[in-house]
């Protein structure tokens, strides 16, 4: 149990501190002047998100906050037994990817929990987005690929 935990705060720690660098890298250098790497296809910016993916849940900050903290403790309480390595990971990523938007709705808002969350990649179609957003999509490719291996 203790290398299952071990594995996990270290890949948790890892999403945290990256998607807090890229943050705040992209609040100095994208603010008001967003830089076009494919031109039609991959901007780096700036975003403020009140809400959850894809523009939904507008202003539910607390409401998105409370569903992390609920996500994380109960990803590491089914750390406690026995799962495959992939699995582990994936619940890491997912964990890291919800305490890293969770550390901006702490610490960027007046109140409790409604801080905007920075985004700052955005892809030709797909709304704009951050590393804690990666890692979590990633996760889910990761489950859905456990999920074919093991049938």
């Amino acid at each position: 149990m203790i290398r299952r935990y071990a594995l996990a705060g270290g890949i948790v720690s890892c999403v945290v501190l990256l998607d807090s660098l890229t943050k705040r890298w992209a609040s100095i250098r994208f603010d008001g002047s967003p830089l076009e790497l494919i031109p039609g296809f991959l901007t780096l910016t700036y975003t403020e998100n009140p809400g959850a993916a894809f523009g939904s849940l507008q202003n539910a900050g607390p409401f998105l906050g409370l569903a992390a903290i609920g996500v994380t403790l109960g990803l590491l309480w089914t750390l406690r037994h026995p799962r495959p390595g992939l699995e582990i990971v994936a619940f890491s990523l997912v964990i890291g990817g919800a305490l890293g938007n969770l550390v901006d709705r702490i610490f960027r808002g007046p109140g409790l929990l409604d801080g905007k969350v920075i985004d700052w990649v955005n892809l030709w179609w797909i709304p704009t987005f951050n590393v804690a957003d990666m890692s979590i999509t990633f996760a889910v490719a990761l489950l859905v690929v456990q999920t074919w291996r093991t049938r």
